[in-house]
């Protein structure tokens, strides 16, 4: 009967509802997978915020350190600015490297949804040959 012109139009239809009930899933997919992108953007944006605040804080403690150490030579209050000075420059420089990395253009790509849609292609490609 697939001569018959209702089979074909009832094909058409349930073809035409699976696809727009799949395109709306795909968009769903995308929207809740860029949200997620979105997030982790803003919370490496928040670390390298992080990053300078301490590196400034680093550079102020270092300073206050050195212009002590030079004006009193080997004082024990110069070497304690200096090791508050270096803790302080090496949370900077983790809060760095997190924040760049999570801010990486990689991390913004919808791969599953990527991945599904391709999927759903072949599946779709498989049905219409088949």
């Amino acid at each position: 009967m697939p001569d018959n012109p209702h089979a074909i139009h009832n094909l058409v239809g349930d073809a035409l509802r699976e696809s727009t009930d799949l395109a709306s899933k795909e968009f769903a997919l995308f929207r809740t997978e860029m949200a997620a992108n979105v997030k982790s953007l803003f919370l490496g944006i928040a670390m390298l915020i992080g990053a300078a605040v301490f590196a400034v804080a680093a550079i102020i403690w270092l300073t206050q350190a050195l212009v002590e150490w030079l004006g009193a030579i080997l004082e024990s209050e110069a070497l304690a600015a200096l090791i508050v000075g270096g803790a302080l420059a090496a949370i900077a420089v983790g809060l760095g490297l997190y924040g760049r990395s999570a801010m990486s253009a990689a991390t913004l790509t919808p791969e599953r949804t990527v991945r599904s849609v391709r999927r759903d292609g072949e599946v779709l490609s498989e049905r219409v040959s088949g």
